[in-house]
């Protein structure tokens, strides 16, 4: 079993006391520039790292958050990722990443498991199944310091940041009937989830502004967001077989995009000559389509940074923090004809 060079080993390698190198290590006054130099070029040499453990209970602190994503595949989330790491390496703290695969049972473990390795927060983005936060609260109520993004719950009181899903929504949807669609169908992911109301209403809000009716057949939820293939097979299938079917979908997100195109495929329909598309999706992987699919983007980078700025404003805040910020950011849409 790997054990890590101590302060001991250090101490008996050199012939000092334990209490001599741990004061030279810590470059306190009272230690010669001399032995100084010697402790550390022999720290350096065996690779000796400071106990974070013993460093915690100094400190109460152990200068590291927890992640909960649902999959670290997805584009959006490896770039949130990239954002996060990015603020909290260069305030020196570590980040373990979790991913919950959109389970509800699972992102219950991942919190619990972070929870007990005394991070110092947690950055969480709801997976798919989550509709009942009791495990979150829990911990918030006992002051773990935690910030929500992109899936964010209504009944806890803390920061959220969210793209503007609404406004991404209806900016596709908008996009598809001035392209000349009118039958617009929407394929998304369950229906509890912040990102798939916000993005229904973004939806139901540009046909209402052009007088196309709602058609409650159009609008299919995938409760696994895609995760699963055959999920997103049945609610496609679905919509081609209707009678009267749409010629165009907007799709609320990355893995649903690459799900529908998929199945559009191996049912040889045409995109986008019998259905066009439009989605959310962060992946460049669509440029490479022969057929233009438009999407919303999420600013994925930004949103993990200020995620992560949040959060340690919060665990390094001296007094209880009581003034939380609902902060929303602007997509952007690429239209590609």
């Amino acid at each position: 079993m790997f054990e890590p060079p101590t302060l001991k080993d250090i101490a008996n390698a050199l012939g000092l006391s334990t209490s001599t190198v741990s004061r030279a290590l810590r470059d306190t006054y009272e230690i010669s520039a001399k032995t100084k130099k010697l402790v550390f070029e022999y720290a350096e040499k065996i690779n000796y790292q400071p106990n974070p453990n013993a460093l915690s209970l100094k400190e109460r602190r152990t200068k590291s958050i927890g992640v909960v994503v649902s999959e670290v595949a997805n584009h959006y989330f490896s770039q949130a990722i990239n954002g996060i790491e990015s603020i909290a390496y260069d305030r020196g703290y570590h980040v373990i990443i979790t991913q919950t695969h959109e389970s509800y049972a699972r992102e219950k473990i991942n919190v619990q498991h972070l929870a007990s390795r005394s991070i110092d927060g947690l950055l969480i983005s709801l997976s798919a199944e989550t509709s009942d936060t009791a495990h979150l609260k829990y911990l918030h109520e006992r002051g773990m310091p935690m910030v929500f993004f992109d899936r964010v719950p209504n009944d806890i009181h803390t920061h959220k940041i969210t793209a503007n899903n609404e406004q991404g929504a209806f900016e596709a949807t908008s996009h598809l009937i001035i392209s000349g669609y009118k039958k617009i169908a929407h394929l998304t992911s369950s229906d509890h989830l912040s990102i798939s109301i916000e993005r229904l209403r973004g939806y139901t809000a540009a046909l209402n502004k052009y007088n196309i009716p709602v058609n409650p057949d159009y609008i299919k939820h995938c409760p696994h967001g895609g995760m699963f293939p055959e999920e997103t097979e049945r609610a496609v299938l679905e919509l081609v077989n209707l009678k009267d079917k749409p010629d165009a979908i907007f799709i609320a997100g990355d893995r649903l995009s690459i799900g529908c195109l998929e199945v559009l495929k191996k049912l040889n329909v045409k995109v986008p000559d019998q259905i066009a598309l439009a989605g959310f999706s962060n992946s460049d992987v669509l440029n490479l389509f022969e057929y233009p699919i438009s999407s919303v983007r999420q600013p994925a980078f930004k949103m993990g940074e200020t995620a992560t700025e949040m959060l340690l404003q919060l665990i390094e805040s001296k007094y209880p923090v009581t003034d939380f910020e609902n902060k929303v950011i602007d997509t952007e849409l690429f239209t590609r004809n």
